[in-house]
């Protein structure tokens, strides 16, 4: 019998991780192809040791340490990289980080590097949406491992379908449910569930690493707009949601709305450009989504269902 291919993954205790992790021993064939080394700051909590009870190798490593991160890698054929701008949101960290992988993974010959990448909001939008910087430090990292030649596909996840529940509130005077955010009613957004869609894609990105190295894949299972997103309430939350509604807020009552929530200056201005260019100039530049979706694919309709039987 072959040796599996050891596949290290980042965040293995997150969602995203976690999902690539779930969706890898859930299918029989890449199951037997691949060994996983999930990476976790703490191999003793509860999480980690779930993992290792599944199967899978448990590292304990810090992204920011390099020699562990060395360590991590050794002996890997792919890597799925993922980090977190808000936990400290520092642009410059989280490039560093990214860096850190791509020349560590490229020091290890490593033969896959999945990094989850976002597009350069900066760059898309011709300096319109300056402060968008948890897409531009993943974009930026991107450019350096295509820069330095390591064998890679970008996973581009979209955005998160889980956002809506804190999205979609109660207003005065009514108490009628109330999406209100600084965009037009027919702005496509590109809808991504973290749990699930993340292993399903990367999975497809691991089993069809020749045709997609260097390319990006675009996580979203379809766009749907704030009319689109409200007609779906309505539909699953018949009698709650029957006077449902969108509202296109402007800047000042969006970010007076994240002052509100305790959210400091920098992320009100960056949470607010991360809304507003999405209309005129597209989460994914526009792009469409059919050559992703030939990699992997879940159906909106399948996330909405799996909710409903939650509740």
């Amino acid at each position: 019998m072959a040796q599996k291919k050891v596949v290290v993954v980042f965040g293995a205790t997150g969602n995203q991780g976690g999902s690539v992790i779930k969706s890898i021993q859930g299918d029989p064939k890449t199951a037997d192809e691949f060994k996983i080394r999930g990476i976790t700051r703490d191999t003793s909590k509860p999480n980690a040791k779930a993992l290792e009870e599944k199967g899978v190798e448990t590292v304990a490593a810090d992204i920011n340490n390099k020699e562990q991160i060395k360590a991590a890698l050794k002996g890997a054929y792919a890597v799925f990289a993922v980090t977190n701008y808000w936990e400290k949101m520092d642009a410059q960290l989280e490039e560093q980080q990214g860096r850190n992988i791509a020349d560590l993974s490229k020091e290890a010959g490593v033969q896959h590097l999945i990094w989850s990448s976002l597009f350069n909001v900066n760059h898309l939008t011709n300096g319109k949406f300056p402060n968008v910087e948890h897409f531009d430090s993943k974009a930026a990292v991107e450019q350096y491992i295509r820069d330095i030649g390591v064998p890679a596909t970008f996973f581009m996840p979209g955005f998160f379908m889980s956002n809506f529940e804190g999205f979609i509130r109660q207003s005065p005077p009514d108490n009628a449910y109330t999406l209100a955010l600084p965009m037009p009613d027919d702005t496509p957004i590109p809808m991504f569930d973290a749990g699930d869609d993340t292993g399903k894609f990367v999975k497809g990105i691991l089993t069809h690493r020749e045709k997609l190295l260097g390319k990006r894949v675009l996580a979203a299972t379809d766009y749907e707009t704030p009319k689109q997103i409200i007609a779906t309430f309505k539909e699953c939350f018949p009698k709650d949601g029957a006077s449902a509604t969108f509202m296109n807020v402007s800047k000042d009552d969006y970010k007076g709305a994240l002052a509100g929530a305790g959210m400091p200056p920098k992320a009100q201005e960056e949470l607010y450009e991360n809304m507003a260019f999405m209309h005129d100039y597209g989460y994914y530049g526009k792009a469409s989504l059919d050559e992703s979706h030939s990699v992997s694919l879940r159906l909106l309709s399948e996330f909405r269902m799996s909710r409903e039987s939650d509740d």
